[in-house]
């Protein structure tokens, strides 16, 4: 079945599930286990607010440490199934690319990630990560939502 699995976090609820259930899939089955976050560079024109108050200098260092708590999260999950987990935190325009790249990098042979991170009119503008993950990866995408019951 899958040897190495990837998992995309951005910090947010349902990301947080996928991790968990990410983690519990390559604890059962054995897997390598990878945990990829993607942040955005910084842009002198922004809606951002971290962007719009911050140096670039300042902005780097708070991705940096947002980043690194959501990586956190993901070797907390798989250390609590007796896992190891590779980090990664990348920066890029568009986080699906870099999830694909990364995947593709690492030979990874699955893709887990949360069903989408926005909603309303920014889900409509900006689009899904995931959806564009699951339009252009080349290989298997475990789209995950929360359970029901708290079993993890």
């Amino acid at each position: 079945m899958y040897k190495h699995i990837l998992i995309a976090t951005d910090g947010s609820e349902l990301s947080a599930s996928a991790v968990m259930q990410g983690a519990a899939l390559a604890g059962a089955l054995g897997a390598k286990l990878t945990a990829v976050t993607v942040t955005a560079p910084f842009h002198l024109v922004s809606l951002d607010p971290l962007m719009v108050t911050d140096t670039e200098e300042s902005y780097r260092e708070d991705m940096r440490k947002l980043a690194d708590q959501y990586l956190a999260a993901a070797r907390a999950a798989a250390e609590k199934r007796g896992l190891s987990c590779n980090l990664i935190r990348r920066e890029h325009e568009h986080p699906w690319e870099s999830i694909i790249r990364t995947a593709d990098e690492e030979a990874c042979d699955l893709i887990v990630m949360a069903s989408h991170g926005r909603r309303g009119l920014s889900a409509v503008f900006m689009g899904s990560q995931t959806t564009k993950v699951l339009t252009h990866s080349g290989i298997p995408v475990l789209v995950t939502r929360p359970p029901l019951a708290d079993e993890f």
